[in-house]
């Protein structure tokens, strides 16, 4: 454990030499002062100037930026966080949003696809179904006398739009985890990424002799649930306090995970509760700016799956929460569509997918509205009988927001809210630039990609605001973890959302963006998990003695941190 000094930390380190210099966690590089030089045995091992990590960072860019391929970035950055974990986060935490990209979505995609032939080392906890027998053994060898205050874990069968990439999905449980450190501040040694090898239906990777892998079929059912809450129950026992992390399950397996341990331990999907929470924050500034209420709101959710399902419901919660609606009644304001149109009653409980009961509309509804030759009824038809406030894309269908369609919407309200979500922007629903000339600049919008502002009919740019997961969830975590509640809970999750709504530049501006510029992200988190643990402490849910007038300073004391601090050298202190 580090000595605490007002200005400085001091850790007691056991590993010198050769050992100190390879642990990615304890390596300073040639930012070891003259005097831990000659404690750890480095003075002959290291050029003799000392650099400052400023210094290393500038030459860390030189040397990122001869890379021309964004996936040669990838993989310079994935070799320099095995080499020094301080360099790799403070040289992302400088090049912010230029380096997210890098290391997350979209070219983490292209790394994970390519794992098996990129493959150089151990980057977690690999849990193979074949193996299942020893998994407490494998579990405890990687995490035994450890402090673990974060497990992201994945499947890896819907990966970042890529789908299926069996072993390979440890890639985006690292780059969930580095998101959790380089924005939230948690601390990389306490932190294990995981992946479940079930096998893989990815025939590429089935035909690949160099696939690292299980080379089998996904394993389902009773077997599946049986290795999943082995692992699961592993985790509750070691480690009560931490955060389980789920990302990218399959859409038969996300959200019915989610719901069978979410009373059990702190866990967390961010395809379902993250992209949820932030779509209700970006909505909650934008009815700040109408001066209405979400209960008020009549929400279209064009898109159906994990992320629409995810959104809808969170959505539904902040109702029932915010503005104290009756759940039945609150399930009301909301019309969901997916490739069978909108979910209605007649289509059967065969095109009814599992958790969508709640939402779906009674066809005495819908008596005269014009449908397909399918009997669907689409998109326009449900725009012009609902005349909704609120339209949500998460189709992954280009387009599909036409002209049309967002001009009838404008008919139906004063400042429509458009959300076209699907990544990456090729797919996004609308360019947003459209939508704003489509209704004359009234529009309040934003995107699931970065897109560049708008030009208003006044000559103002109207800024649209990215709904990235990004800007909450290391923060809901953050918080989960710090309180150390058993269990996430929704009216949590809430507090984080008003507190990231709050900051919201339109509310000052209603031309401004609905939601912080991504390079605020690690201040915005900084106040999510602060409303968090305040949440967790009002309600009973945090096992910890604070007081809330203390939260802040204490949310900031933990937060990890990528600057070098004092070493001394001590054969009993960590290695």
């Amino acid at each position: 454990m580090p000595d605490h000094d007002e200005n400085n930390i001091t850790y007691r380190v056991a590993a010198r030499g050769e050992a100190i210099l390879t642990s990615p966690r304890w390596n300073k590089g040639t930012a070891f002062t003259i005097e831990e030089r000659k404690t750890f045995g480095l003075t002959g091992r290291l050029p003799i100037r000392v650099n400052t990590l400023d210094e290393q960072c500038d030459r860390a860019y030189d040397q990122l930026a001869s890379r021309d391929e964004p996936l040669r970035k990838n993989t310079f950055l994935q070799s320099l966080k095995d080499q020094n974990w301080v360099l790799y986060y403070a040289l992302l935490s400088r090049h912010l949003t230029e380096l997210i990209p890098i290391i997350y979505t979209p070219t983490e995609a292209d790394a994970i696809s390519n794992y098996s032939h990129l493959f150089r080392r151990s980057e977690g906890l690999y849990l193979t179904f074949p193996t299942r027998d020893s998994m407490e053994e494998d579990f405890l060898e990687q995490s035994n006398g450890r402090q673990i205050d974060l497990i992201v874990v994945s499947d890896a069968e819907q990966i970042l739009g890529i789908g299926d990439q069996g072993v390979g999905g440890i890639g985006i449980a690292t780059a969930k985890s580095a998101i959790y450190t380089l924005i939230g501040g948690v601390n990389p040694a306490n932190a294990l990424s995981v992946t479940l090898d079930v096998g893989t239906d990815n025939e590429n990777l089935l035909n690949d002799h160099l696939y690292v892998g299980w080379p089998h079929k996904r394993v389902r059912g009773k077997e599946y649930d049986d290795f999943v809450d082995k692992f699961v129950q592993l985790v509750r026992k070691y480690h009560p306090h931490c955060l389980l992390h789920f990302e990218d399950f399959g859409v038969s397996n996300a959200k019915r995970l989610l719901d069978k341990y979410r009373d059990k331990h702190a866990v967390f999907n961010d395809d379902v509760q993250g992209t949820g929470a932030v779509t209700l924050a970006c909505i909650m500034s934008a009815v700040g700016v109408t001066k209405t209420k979400l209960a008020e709101q009549r929400f279209v959710i064009f898109g159906a799956g994990s992320a629409g399902l995810g959104i809808t419901r969170q959505l539904r919660d902040g109702i029932v929460t915010i503005d104290g609606v009756d759940k039945e009644e609150a399930n009301k304001r909301f019309y969901l569509l997916d490739k069978y149109g909108l979910i209605k009653e007649s289509l059967g409980p065969e095109k009814i997918r599992d958790g969508l009961q709640e939402f779906v509309r009674p066809d005495s509804e819908w008596e005269g509205v014009p449908a397909n030759d399918r009997g669907e009824i689409e998109l326009l038809e449900v725009v012009k009988k609902v005349k909704p406030t609120v339209l949500i894309g998460c189709s992954t269908q280009p387009g599909a927001f036409t002209e049309q369609v967002v001009k009838e919407m404008a008919k139906g309200t004063d400042r429509p809210i458009i959300l076209p979500l699907s990544n990456p922007s090729k797919l996004h629903e609308v360019r947003p630039q459209d939508a704003n000339d489509w209704t004359e600049g009234k529009a309040l919008l934003a995107s699931g990609s970065p897109f560049p502002p708008c030009k208003q009919p006044n000559g103002k740019d109207y800024v649209i605001a990215e709904c990235n997961n990004a800007l909450i969830y290391p923060g809901l975590g953050l918080g989960a973890m710090l309180s150390k509640a058993r269990t996430l809970t929704d009216t949590m999750i809430i507090a984080g959302t008003e507190r990231l709504a709050s900051l919201a530049p339109a509310l000052k501006d209603p031309d401004d963006a609905l939601l912080p510029d991504f390079e605020e992200a690690p201040r915005v988190n900084y106040e999510v998990a602060v409303a968090v643990v305040e949440q967790a402490i009002e309600e009973g849910s945090a096992d910890v003695d604070w007081k809330k007038e203390d939260v802040r300073e204490k949310v900031k004391v933990a937060q990890w941190k990528p600057v070098y601090w004092t070493y001394i050298y001590d054969p009993e202190g960590e290695a």
